[in-house]
């Protein structure tokens, strides 16, 4: 059986998945086969494992910390919104379908077998489980019948590590507060707590944890600096819609409400002089040197969000100035048209952006599945990716195929596919006349239009191999009329590394480790 010990927190965003991540490299680094869990995820974020199965991407980021191959029994619950109050359910990897909030907290009890089940296959690949709590344990109206906070450490009886937040102020109250709304039984599967993100001499807070340790008769195992670190955090807590910085190479990408694995731009964050900012209005976007569409939950209704508030007339005016590029949904968004006979999103068809001679059909069945080669011949501004090699995956519930017969459409129609010169109805003639729907398979892992400057993909992570993303970034400044530093652009997995090595000298230096591995206990599965 595999030792176990939890981190909860005393609320979304006090750092749960950061401090898993750091433990798992430290046990790592001691020589001890370590792996993550999380019984439940919400999450638009997500990982194909190689067997084609979808977890969320924060647990992914863990086994990476962990040096352990990313393992859907790590995250055995994901819960993907589709609406404000409905989510898709997967579970083991695969889809169980969509229910609204109310019908999934009547049923969750249901999965518990299934959570059980991971847990046990994940024992078999690890001495030492480190297991993540969501939200925080407190939430009265989800305490019923918990299958993440203390409902999950009482299934395995996990010791529990409690973190707080200092960032955000009141950190006595969140932790003592914490404390207080837990049961007794509960209470005593607390042993220790933790502040974290703290800026400045932590000496001025000894009287404040003094009085923490007197009153909730727990110790405080360390207090962690706020640590600059350019590590995937939550997707819904992240940060990084906020930038709004504008490098001397600028990247805008379209946050619409239902997107997902932005994960996919992280890379170009790494790089100096290069920014990437979210935007949600004409009056943010500028005038990027290039433009992502993004995955998206539900493409249809993004796009029509895109449609409603302008963002689609902006991106079609600077298309033919600025190379755009769609990943997944984004894709699918950039064609002639998405059909939805099956409702698998909102039913019926909608007319797409036009800019790529692409059509899409939306399918009940997911495709999934790991990919990696080296890129064809990719045409126009981003030739130079020719040949590059690659790894990602895909993910998406559609089929994407050529609007005209023989495939030319997306390399050989100038004559017809001016399209910074012609009306959208023109395009909507030259892309998706009924008699040009032919259906020709599409083999080409980016598919171009006929200027060369639209692109689309359904490879997640296709920009995470340094030499693309620096291909593009130096393509990007020599249409600019600048120049950037040559060098070796390092493959993001590369940088990552050093990341989890920087989190784990951190928590090593202020963390009471031994403490730490004196509370970890063997798993005991009720």
């Amino acid at each position: 059986m595999a030792k176990v010990i939890m981190i909860q927190g005393t609320m979304s965003g006090a750092g749960k998945s950061l401090l898993v991540a750091g433990l798992c490299r430290i046990f790592r680094q001691d020589g001890y086969r370590v792996a993550p869990f999380k019984s439940q995820n919400m999450a638009l974020n997500s990982y194909i494992t190689k067997e084609g199965l979808e977890m969320g991407r924060a647990q992914v980021m863990q086994a990476e910390a962990a040096g352990i191959e990313p393992l859907v029994c790590m995250n055995p619950i994901l819960l993907k919104p589709t609406s404000h109050t409905g989510s898709q359910v997967i579970v083991n990897g695969e889809v169980r379908g969509n229910l609204s909030a109310r019908d999934y907290f009547a049923h969750k009890t249901e999965l518990i077998p299934d959570i059980k089940a991971a847990f046990r296959k994940l024992e078999t690949y690890a001495d030492i489980i480190v297991i993540e709590g969501a939200g925080s344990p407190a939430e009265i109206n989800l305490k019923q019948n918990d299958i993440v906070n203390m409902g999950m450490a009482a299934m395995v009886d996990a010791p529990v590590l409690l973190v707080g937040d200092i960032d955000r102020g009141g950190v006595f109250a969140q932790l003592l507060g914490t404390l207080m709304l837990l049961t007794e039984e509960e209470r005593e599967r607390v042993k220790g707590l933790i502040i974290n993100k703290f800026r400045g001499d932590s000496t001025i807070l000894d009287p404040g944890i003094q009085m923490l340790t007197e009153r909730g008769q727990v110790p405080v195992l360390g207090t962690v600096p706020y640590m600059e670190l350019t590590l995937e955090d939550e997707d819904s807590l992240t940060d990084r819609f906020d930038a709004k910085h504008v490098g001397k190479i600028d990247l805008a990408v379209i946050h619409y409400p239902r997107i997902s694995n932005f994960t996919d731009f992280d890379v170009f964050e790494q790089m100096p002089e290069v920014s990437v900012r979210y935007v949600t209005n004409v009056r943010e976007l500028g005038t990027p040197d290039l433009i992502f569409l993004p995955g998206s939950k539900n493409t249809m209704g993004d796009l029509k969000w895109m449609r409603q508030n302008g963002l689609e007339a902006a991106v079609k005016r600077a298309a033919g100035k600025v190379p755009i590029f769609g990943i997944c949904g984004g894709y699918q968004m950039l064609g002639c048209e998405i059909a939805d006979p099956d409702s698998v999103e909102e039913g019926g068809q909608i007319r797409g952006m036009e800019l790529l001679p692409v059509r899409t059909v939306l399918q009940k069945e997911k495709h999934r599945c790991q990919t990696d080669g080296t890129l064809d011949a990719v045409e126009g501004i981003f030739s130079g990716l020719t040949g590059c090699e690659f790894t990602g995956y895909e993910i998406h519930m559609g089929q994407t195929v050529y609007c005209d017969g023989d495939g030319s459409g997306a390399k050989g129609r100038a004559d017809k596919a001016a399209r910074s010169e012609n009306s959208a109805e023109s395009n909507r003639s030259a892309f998706c006349a009924d008699d040009a729907m032919r259906n020709t398979k599409i083999t080409e892992n980016v598919v171009s239009d006929s200027t060369g400057r639209i692109y689309g993909s359904y490879i997640h992570g296709l920009f995470d191999k340094g030499e693309i993303a620096g291909r593009m970034i130096q393509t990007l400044a020599r249409e600019k009329g600048i120049s950037l530093e040559d060098g070796v652009w390092e493959d993001y997995r590369t940088i990552k590394e050093r990341q989890y090595d920087k989190l784990a000298d951190t928590l090593r230096e202020y963390l009471r480790m031994e403490d730490i591995y004196g509370m970890l206990r063997e798993a005991r599965i009720s």
